[in-house]
């Protein structure tokens, strides 16, 4: 098959080799699934720079993504042959594994192959691991009900800001989000909505709220965010962080979270606990299957284009997810 490896953290264009490698075969419990649509993600792009702290190298050659979509191939012992043939969304492809989506072919365990509606395609199927999945366990994850609520999505015209705008929308909460353009406004398909760059954004929330403040924030840049929120928050507020990038190690101002009575849930897509993920592959299924959800692919070509897409990713210009066709 053929595949996209790297063997050492650095830039996209010197580490990323497209090559022949060979066909994987499933194992107990495993699926194989011939790819359709590979995802690359923020921390797909982070991963192979070795931007994280303390970055190592965890496996000699690693095929990067952890998002996909494809087709069942064939399936490893324990798994009900039915499933052959079906079309799968992929979460965690490449989360403690050295192989993900930026191949041919794929094999993994069969629960991280999720059934795909037939009203969605591949390219959209591959937005679903981290995108749309970080977008849901924020709003629900602690079994929250919205209908009635205010909730604020900071940076809603990013892949998990637009799915977290609608999801919110679609439980019946009113959404207010921020974003630095009317273009941006626009594609994050809020109705309320906030330039931050023009705008003192915790002055303008309440008086878009009369006042009353926002029960949840869905956060993308904690630290960055952090006297905002506590500006907007109701007593007992919730925010659902899943990124801190101004500030990576924000110092935390603890009275004012305590006498708020602030529930802060730091969350990443990688370790949502089974139960919850059923739940909300279950949600996502459904409002696919509605047409309730609109999803956001940046075609990027396929996989002799992965240097240009993880350069995309970097660059942070795009408005939504790029997504390589296989």
């Amino acid at each position: 098959m053929q595949a996209v490896w790297y063997e050492r953290f650095g830039p996209a264009d010197e580490v990323l080799t497209l090559g022949e490698m060979p066909d994987p075969a499933p194992g107990p419990g495993e699926v194989l699934v011939r790819l359709k649509a590979s995802g690359v993600n923020p921390s797909d792009v982070k991963l192979r720079a070795g931007a994280r702290p303390g970055a190592k190298m965890a496996f000699p050659r690693v095929i990067p993504h952890s998002d996909g979509a494809g087709v069942i191939e064939a399936v490893g012992n324990g798994v009900d042959t039915a499933r052959v043939g079906s079309r799968v969304w992929l979460h965690n492809a490449q989360w403690g594994r050295a192989s993900g989506t930026a191949a041919e072919r794929i094999a993994l365990p069969s629960d991280q192959a999720v059934d795909l509606p037939d009203e969605a395609t591949f390219e959209e199927g591959a937005c679903f691991g981290i995108p749309a999945m970080t977008a849901w366990y924020a709003l629900f994850g602690d079994g929250a009900n919205l209908d009635g609520q205010i909730v604020l999505v900071t940076g809603g015209a990013g892949t998990v800001g637009r799915y977290a705008c609608q999801m919110a929308a679609l439980a019946g909460a009113r959404v207010i989000t921020t974003v630095s353009s009317a273009e941006k406004a626009a594609h994050s398909t809020a109705d309320e909505w906030l330039n931050y760059r023009e705008t003192d954004v915790a002055e303008a929330v309440m008086e878009l709220t009369g006042g009353a403040g926002v029960d949840r924030i869905v956060e993308v840049d904690f630290g960055a965010n952090q006297a905002e929120s506590l500006a907007v928050l109701k007593a007992g507020g919730i925010i659902s962080a899943y990124a801190s990038a101004g500030d990576m190690e924000p110092t935390l101002q603890f009275y004012p979270f305590m006498f708020g009575n602030i529930t802060l849930r730091m969350l990443i897509a990688y370790l949502i606990p089974d139960a919850d993920r059923r739940r909300g592959e279950a949600a996502i299924a459904q409002w696919v299957s509605e047409g309730a959800l609109r999803h956001a692919v940046v075609e990027a070509g396929g996989l002799a284009d992965c240097i240009a897409a993880h350069d995309r990713v970097a660059a942070g210009e795009k408005l939504g997810t790029v997504v390589l066709s296989l």
